[in-house]
């Protein structure tokens, strides 16, 4: 709480860097409390339920044009340095008095779309407009592919070293503009400032490991006969293409475009079209770290632009990370197309509870994991398993999942801010009701809850659901919402069972002080990511981020950074080479299959 405290106070004023930028000042934080409802049968021991929120509303003559989006009205030869544009951002959730529509960003330029179809993105904390996301047309489209191949034979020939260089610009460019990125992601994407930090600092890593991923590129030779010696060596794919999700608007681009470049590649974005201002940000911070015209093309759209990646013979490979429903969809068509494809899709991650367990640190572990970033992580942890007494500690569980501060992202002290749209707010809270009529206890409810002064926010509290069994649609689907269900087995055995038989299989952890106990777990259980007393065991960039079972497509074969990603955006090319020593003196042929001895 107090790192993210600190975090908060750090973020300047807004400063006045045109007529269009007005001043914003951060908003003073009081105490608040709004009620919400609790489990009394088997809760009757705590206090009655309440939320910390901001009281200050801003005044409504106080209205703000901010700098979210580099777009072409904005992006000017006065205003791309990054000593400029790195304190140019919103601090808080004010109304844009004249929202920008977002452009494309074609050939190093950031191009007006002629779009007739039109998205509209909202602030999730208060659903006032924030921009325009356009349906890029058909001729903008084509033109990203052409300026993709176009730059591809120059990109290609471009020294490993140079663009070692690049990479090192971009990274950090990247630092200087972190308050930036993640004031983008926090007013379009919801999640709190501290939050977002950590979205930027994780794709961020990913940048930097790239800086040195090109000693991983190096080939091999081995002399296999007299005078003969085979070479292998790693080239780029050509053109390629991301489409990325909403939930980490800056990690999954920087995911996918420091090693689709390193490797020579020419990378086709499609960032999310709820959130796609932190990919526009990177794309200003590319151009300006030295990326050339067309290695870097960003696109805008819902399914029509999915469908034109996967049907265009030009774009050679697809990473996307998203839902199983597209996900699926995306990899059946993509490879169909001869492309090469890889998904990350939808989770279940599990949590098992040991009696033996830091007590402690892991109700703390497991309230941070389930709850944060409102729970919209590919690695939330959203199903508990206790095992024998652990069951017991839920009340306490519940107590502290109740102290989180539900509020607006740029509030200090938020710890979670809303979900990404009406229409998902809804569905969570049908979850919720299915287990209630299903026979589930809602231990701890946050359906309807309203920040004060975000009333029209797409809020829900911290959830904890007990009583689950694996037949219930709280358990079966990906509900992707602050939301913990609660199931409770007898031994470690059961536990393992219990989780290998859920069709997903992104990450798990255990809670343990016993070795032989998480060695156990650690072997036997179905998962591509697995935590001993660690809640979110994402790797860091030296390794792959895995999944098993739904969770990935294609098997796990294609995975994101780490070597089996430069292995993704790379292919092999063997050369076998003769150089007789007596061919310059023979004068007879050989007509015998060569054996190689």
């Amino acid at each position: 709480m107090a790192a993210r405290r600190s975090l908060a106070r750090s973020i300047p004023a807004l400063r006045v860097a045109s007529p269009r930028t007005a001043v914003a000042t951060t908003r003073s934080v009081a105490a608040a409390s709004a009620s919400r409802r609790l489990s009394t049968a088997t809760l009757s021991s705590l206090s009655s339920p309440s939320y910390s929120a901001s009281s200050v509303a801003s005044p409504a003559a106080l209205v703000a044009t901010r700098r979210l989006h580099a777009t072409a009205r904005q992006l000017t030869p006065a205003t791309t340095s990054a000593a400029t544009t790195a304190t140019e951002y919103p601090t808080d959730h004010r109304p844009i008095a004249n929202p920008i529509d977002t452009a494309n960003f074609l050939d190093n330029k950031f191009v007006s779309s002629k779009a007739t179809t039109w998205i509209d993105l909202h602030d999730p904390a208060t659903n006032n407009l924030i921009t325009r996301v356009p349906q890029s047309t058909d001729e903008e489209l084509r033109a990203a592919v052409e300026s993709a191949e176009k730059a591809f034979p120059a990109w290609r020939a471009t020294s490993v070293i140079a663009k070692q260089q690049i990479m090192f610009k971009f990274v950090s460019l990247i630092r200087a503009n972190w308050d930036r990125l993640a004031a983008s992601i926090t007013l379009e994407q919801g999640k709190t400032f501290a939050d977002a930090k950590g979205d930027v600092l994780r794709g961020l890593q990913v940048a930097e490991t790239a800086c040195g991923i090109t000693t991983q590129l190096t080939g091999e030779v081995l002399e296999v006969a007299k005078d003969m010696e085979t070479r292998s060596y790693r080239e780029p794919l050509g053109v390629v293409a991301a489409i990325c999700p909403f939930n980490f608007p800056a990690m999954i681009p920087l995911w996918c475009i420091p090693v689709a470049t390193v490797t020579g590649n020419c990378l086709i974005m499609k960032p999310s079209e709820r959130d796609p201002g932190a990919a526009m940000i990177l794309a200003e911070l590319a151009k300006e770290a030295g990326f050339p015209d067309g290695v870097i093309n960003i696109v805008h759209g819902a399914a029509k632009t999915v469908d034109f990646i996967l049907d265009e013979p030009a774009i050679k490979a697809i990473s996307f990370v998203g839902s199983n429903r597209a996900g699926e969809y995306i990899y059946t068509r993509g490879s169909a197309n001869g492309k090469r494809v890889q998904a990350n899709l939808g989770a279940k991650n599990h949590a098992a509870v040991m009696p033996d367990c830091n007590k402690n640190q892991t109700l703390n572990a497991i309230v941070g994991a389930a709850f944060g970033a409102a729970g919209q992580r590919c690695m939330a942890l959203s199903t508990l398993v206790t095992v024998g007494e652990t069951q017991d500690w839920l009340p306490e569980m519940a107590e502290r999942a109740k102290a989180l501060n539900v509020n607006g992202g740029f509030e200090e002290g938020a710890d979670l801010g809303p979900v990404i749209s009406p229409e998902s707010k809804k569905r969570i809270e049908d979850l919720i009701a299915s287990a209630e009529e299903e026979g589930a206890t809602i231990l701890l409810d946050g359906r309807g809850y309203k920040p004060e002064n975000y009333p029209n926010g797409n809020f829900v509290g911290p959830t904890i659901i007990t009583n689950v069994t694996p037949e219930m649609k709280c358990y079966k689907e990906e509900i992707f919402g602050p939301v913990l269900v609660c199931l409770s087995v007898p031994t470690l055995d059961d536990a393992i069972d219990l989780i290998n038989a859920n069709e997903y299989g992104n990450g798990a952890a255990i809670f343990t002080c016993s070795g032989p106990t998480a060695s156990r777990f650690q072997k036997d259980i179905e998962a591509g990511q697995v935590g001993i007393n660690v809640p979110i065991p994402v790797p860091l960039p030296m390794f792959s981020f895995t999944g098993n079972k739904k969770s990935i497509a294609g098997g796990g074969a294609n995975t994101f950074y780490g070597k089996p990603g430069l292995q993704f955006y790379t292919q092999q090319k063997t050369v076998t080479s003769l150089w007789r020593s007596e061919d310059a003196v023979s004068t007879k042929a050989h007509t015998v299959m060569p054996t190689h001895s």
